[in-house]
C-alpha cells in the first residue's frame, strides 16, 4: 500500500533520513537506497510516496520513495491524492 508524506530531514553525509506520515504517528527512517531516482537528495518538506518494510525487530522503515508533485502531470496528480 502507498503512503504519503514529507521529509523531515536528511543527513547526505550519512545517507539516511526520516519522513513525516501524512496519516500522522511516528516519523519513518529510510536510507540513500530507498529513494527511487538516482542521484536525488531529498530536501525538507519535500512530498514523497513511499511502502513501508519492517526492519529491526518490527520497527517500520520507508522504503521506494519517489518524489510527488515536481514532474508529474496533472493525471498522476490527481490519481495519486486518491489513493
Amino acid at each position: 500500500m502507498t503512503h504519503y508524506g514529507k521529509i523531515k530531514s536528511y543527513d547526505s553525509s550519512s545517507g539516511t533520513g526520516s519522513i513525516t506520515t501524512e496519516k500522522g504517528g511516528d516519523a519513518l527512517r529510510f536510507k540513500k537506497a530507498d529513494l527511487r531516482q538516482e542521484g536525488q537528495v531529498p530536501k525538507v518538506d519535500e512530498r514523497f510516496s513511499y511502502d513501508t518494510s519492517e526492519v529491526d525487530g518490527g520497527k517500520k522503515s520507508a522504503v521506494n520513495l519517489q518524489q510527488q508533485g515536481a514532474g508529474q502531470s496533472q493525471k498522476e496528480r490527481a490519481r495519486n491524492q486518491q489513493g
